[in-house]
């Protein structure tokens, strides 16, 4: 009896932590659509480095909590940081929404202030649903097969969020609000406050491994290892392409003047869309390579996909924009096929490559640290702020140079990730005791 209300405890917590993974991705990418109404306000001029700043500050949050989250997890334990997480991401939100009621300059600072807790509950959130789910499934195979479920959720929410505020938004002009999106924050505060409550009544047994590792001093550290340092770059740079691509697409398609992608009608709607599109498809390539993890090496994997990556942004910074093909979307009433710039499709499709470089390139940065591995984990948390830094570069180009030529930003991290499958993997400080 005692065996089976343990196994039931068990599955509910693994749902629970299933379910905080899908709210990571939901929070996440509320950013860059609401950074599409932001930006058509008149006090911002239609700026994409400003519609991009909720984004930025969401990441930013990242290099101030990644590690102080790992040694929260320590000290309070599993469930508590989660509940600290979900509060946090509530009041996060609840900001967001009360940024609407002053609107002008003032909302888009409140917006900001916002986007940045909201960050700091993500950071939380990804720093207990990771080896909380690991633990549940007993480590090994078990664990990361939970752990790549948890990461297909996650696409999946990645891939509606800005479908569903582009669907409410239709077309932006001046006169958008953020009132007109209440919905989703309704529904995002509705969630945590739910989340809270049924994860308050859910028994969770924090492991006693790690626990006394945390402030021990080590002889060395994560970046006494070459392969490592190269990889915490590699790090910052492949956050930077995965929000990058979508994001500053999401601004393109719904950009109705001359320097967007000439969409009429619903541009708003079809660039959430599209940019869903390109969620969907890493959810597709997770999901996929969750089946040849086991036969084909994380080094293999990085230099195709990398490569075929450099290929599909080439082609869609030079490819003109009055060159077109069809996407089945949402355009407002009903799904039908719909004529997009085929740089557009071809950027949709960089999701698919995107989809295994967080994995791949963990597992090749810390592969022989030993001990250190817990140290690095750390600072790979804080290096997601490159998801902030590179598309406000991307986007303070497009705001000068043009959207496409805004994407040499992500075909220069491609190229970096590249090189580091090629020879920045490859462990040289072997002689170093991780024992």
């Amino acid at each position: 009896m005692e065996k089976t209300n343990r196994q039931n405890g068990s599955i509910i917590a693994i749902i629970t932590m299933m379910f905080l993974y899908a709210m990571i991705s939901f929070v996440t990418n509320l950013a860059a659509p609401i950074g599409v109404v932001w930006k058509n306000q008149p006090e911002i001029g239609g700026s994409n480095l400003l519609g991009m700043m909720g984004n930025f500050m969401n990441f930013f949050a990242y290099l101030f909590m990644g590690i102080p989250a790992g040694k929260l997890l320590t000290r309070i334990g599993y469930k508590k940081t989660a509940l600290l997480g979900i509060g946090v991401g509530f009041i996060g939100v609840l900001i967001q929404f009360l940024s609407g009621m002053p609107g002008g300059m003032t909302g888009f600072y409140i917006y900001l202030l916002g986007a940045f807790v909201s960050g700091f509950s993500v950071c939380l959130l990804n720093t207990v649903v990771n080896p909380m789910l690991n633990l549940l499934g007993g480590g090994g195979n078990r664990g990361n097969q939970l752990n790549l479920i948890g990461g297909t959720l996650n696409s999946l929410t990645g891939t509606l969020t800005p479908m569903f505020v582009g669907a409410l938004i239709g077309t932006v002009t001046k006169s958008t609000q953020m009132s007109d999106i209440n919905l989703v924050l309704y529904i995002a505060m509705a969630v945590f406050a739910c989340a809270f409550v049924v994860l308050t009544f859910i028994p969770i047994s924090d492991p006693e491994i790690g626990k006394t590792t945390v402030d021990t001093v080590f002889e060395h550290s994560p970046w006494s290892f070459r392969h490592c340092f190269l990889g915490v770059i590699a790090i910052f740079v492949y956050v930077g392409v995965e929000v990058g691509i979508p994001g500053t697409l999401n601004f393109y398609i719904a950009d109705t003047s001359e320097k967007g992608a000439g969409i009429l009608g619903n541009a708003a709607t079809i660039g959430g869309f599209v940019a869903g599109t390109y969620w969907l498809l890493m959810l597709v390539g997770r999901f996929a390579s969750g089946f040849i993890a086991g036969k084909v090496s994380s080094r293999m994997m990085m230099l195709t996909t990398t490569f075929v990556g450099m290929v599909l942004i080439l082609c869609a910074i030079f490819i003109p924009k009055d060159v077109t093909t069809s996407m089945p979307l949402f355009t407002g009433s009903s799904f039908a096929m719909t004529v997009v710039p085929v740089s557009a499709l071809l950027l949709v499709l960089c999701g698919l490559c995107t989809s295994i470089m967080w994995a791949s390139i963990f597992n090749l940065a810390t592969e022989g640290l030993g001990k250190y591995t817990a140290q690095a984990s750390g600072i790979f948390m804080m290096m997601v702020v490159g998801g902030g830094v590179l598309p406000l570069v991307q986007n303070y180009i497009a705001d000068n140079a043009g959207y496409m030529i805004s994407y040499i930003v992500p075909l220069i991290a491609m190229a970096y990730m590249f090189y580091y499958a090629l020879y920045g993997c490859k462990n040289v400080n072997k002689n170093i005791p991780v024992d």
